[in-house]
């Protein structure tokens, strides 16, 4: 009896340091991988705070500054006006994104609920829009808005970035998986399809919802291609186009704290935005994949 006591014990002890070094080898790779995605963050955001004498005359790159300074944000800010396009940005974003979720929304109900002919092969063909190549959609577009004369203008931003075949297809899953019986119980009540929409469909796939908006916001505030194509008007320019202004006119290759300081300032909107709904965007996604 005392052996196989002894014998349990053992075994308990060894699974038991077993396990110790497993989730020591696994937080060990996780801080790992985290120093290797932070550090460009940290570099980034330590050169934006470095005195443009100081960093010039760094032999060796140094981690740390003893003499932090904000001087280069307001030689970014200052040499172009990246203040403007922070507007431009927030504007193109807000609309971009508001009427986008019109659409997707009445699209995905449309796919998701009601009964029409056709609807199978409608969305199939829909669903195969994703197999065209990005470049080809940006040179149809780019050919259609200067025919409609909407280059430079904040129309000619917004329009072709107002719908999205993905976004659709993710909320038509999350439609899908709400039980038929709710939507039959309230047909039964009266309750008309845009009432059952607004009030049953969308607070229950909220955070698909919450997660495509944020999802869209950073898409929108990222975007480069697209701006750079439509727009030559400085009144129209986004936060990238400042970045790539900075850059041209010589100023982002001479004084690469204050470059870093204007790339800082943009960021940070997208960071606090992702801290603060990161767990919605997680459930969001969690959602979106399974279904049943």
């Amino acid at each position: 009896m005392t052996d196989n006591t002894n014998s349990y014990d053992k075994i308990g002890k060894n699974a038991k340091i077993s396990q110790i070094v497993r989730l020591s080898l696994t937080y060990l790779l996780l801080g790992l991988w985290a120093l290797m995605v932070l550090f460009p963050f940290y570099w980034m955001i330590l050169t934006s705070f470095k005195d443009y004498g100081s960093y010039n005359s760094e032999f060796v790159p140094k981690l740390y500054t003893f003499a932090p300074t904000f001087q280069n944000y307001i030689n970014a800010f200052t040499t172009v006006s990246l203040g403007r396009y922070f507007i431009n940005t927030l504007i193109f974003t807000v609309a971009t994104t508001f009427i986008m979720m019109i659409v997707i929304v009445f699209a995905a109900f449309a796919f998701a609920r009601l009964e029409f002919k056709g609807k199978n092969l409608v969305f199939t063909l829909f669903l195969s829009l994703m197999m065209i190549p990005n470049e080809l959609v940006i040179i149809t577009n780019f050919v259609t808005i200067t025919d409609w004369g909407l280059r430079n203008s904040f129309l000619g931003l917004i329009l072709p970035s107002v719908t999205s075949v993905f976004y659709i297809y993710l909320l038509k899953e999350n439609f899908e998986q709400i039980p038929d019986d709710l939507y039959k119980a309230a047909k039964v009540d009266g309750t008309s399809d845009l009432k059952y929409l607004f009030r049953v469909m969308i607070p229950i796939c909220q955070p698909t919802i919450v997660t495509i908006i944020i999802l869209k916001v950073i898409e929108c505030w990222n975007s480069y291609v697209w701006p750079r194509l439509i727009t030559d008007d400085s009144s129209y320019f986004l936060v990238s186009n400042g970045i790539q202004e900075i850059r041209e006119n010589g100023f982002g290759r001479e004084n690469i704290p204050a470059m870093m300081a204007a790339v800082v300032a943009i960021s940070v909107p997208l960071i606090i935005l992702f801290l603060i709904f990161r767990k919605k965007i997680m459930a969001g996604v969690a959602r979106g994949g399974t279904k049943g």
